[in-house]
């Protein structure tokens, strides 16, 4: 497993980039209403990379045994839509939906991740509730992340949150190294396997992650939609999905995706 360092030049430009992903992610909350379509929150999306010189990450992306690449720059999942939401002008956002955006982009060269999830209008107290305890769960590992420090000691308290709040950890899915490329090594899980433990990570200074935990209301157990994307719950209970893009630093670490 070939881990790059990356530098402070490095750093710096997928800093910048991140900048760009935030502003995006900041303007689609804030405009995304009931009556509005994913379309138009993808359009908003394309509009600031554009102005920005950047290149939108997910835009064409194609998957193993998926006819379709993937036709937005935004994944836009509506409640029991863990990850991989398509944009369309079919989708209209409604009262009491909640709404998982994911969005990247490569600028100079350097690519930057993020994800946010959000209600839609007023949500039920017990979708709150899922929407705090995952972005408690994001930081957490903010908070945990330093030099020395083993992947599976951040995991498990991420993991064990989680679950100590009644919800679990979706294990289909995990996060990623990030730099030149959307996805590189490592492979970031959201919880602890007996894999991880005897593969762990040891963090080093410039390691740069993209952590994305994704938690359910029910049960882990997620299936791919017929589209060949779109991954939901099985028991078709609500999920959030937060991420930031993240750099190991001397003393601990600092998020690259914020504006």
């Amino acid at each position: 497993m070939a881990i790059t360092i990356k530098s402070q030049r490095e750093i710096g430009l997928i800093r910048e980039a991140g900048k760009i992903v935030a502003r995006v992610l900041c303007k689609l909350k804030e405009i995304a209403e009931p009556g509005m379509s994913t379309a138009e929150l993808d359009e908003v999306a394309k509009s600031i990379a554009a102005q920005s010189n950047a290149e939108t990450l997910f835009l064409g992306v194609r998957s193993p045994g998926v006819k379709r690449a993937f036709p937005g720059a935004i994944c836009a999942s509506i409640n029991e839509e863990v990850v991989h939401g398509i944009p369309s002008e079919d989708v209209i956002l409604k009262e009491l939906d909640i709404l998982s955006i994911d969005f990247g982009v490569r600028l100079n060269g350097y690519c930057a991740d993020s994800a946010v999830t959000f209600g839609i209008g007023e949500v039920s107290a017990e979708n709150q509730r899922l929407m705090d305890a995952t972005k408690q769960v994001l930081d957490i590992a903010i908070e945990k992340m330093a030099p020395g420090v083993k992947w599976s000691e951040v995991v498990g308290q991420m993991q064990k949150y989680a679950e100590g709040a009644g919800f679990s950890v979706v294990k289909d899915f995990v996060g990623h190294g990030i730099g030149r490329e959307m996805h590189e090594e490592p492979k970031v899980p959201n919880f602890v396997s007996k894999e991880l433990l005897r593969d762990d990570i040891c963090l080093e200074e410039g390691i740069v992650l993209a952590v994305e935990p994704m938690i359910n209301a029910g049960r882990d157990s997620v299936k791919i939609l017929r589209n060949g994307w779109t991954v939901v719950t099985k028991d078709s209970k609500c999920s959030a999905h937060f991420e930031h893009t993240i750099v190991v630093t001397e003393t601990g670490s600092e998020v690259l995706t914020v504006e």
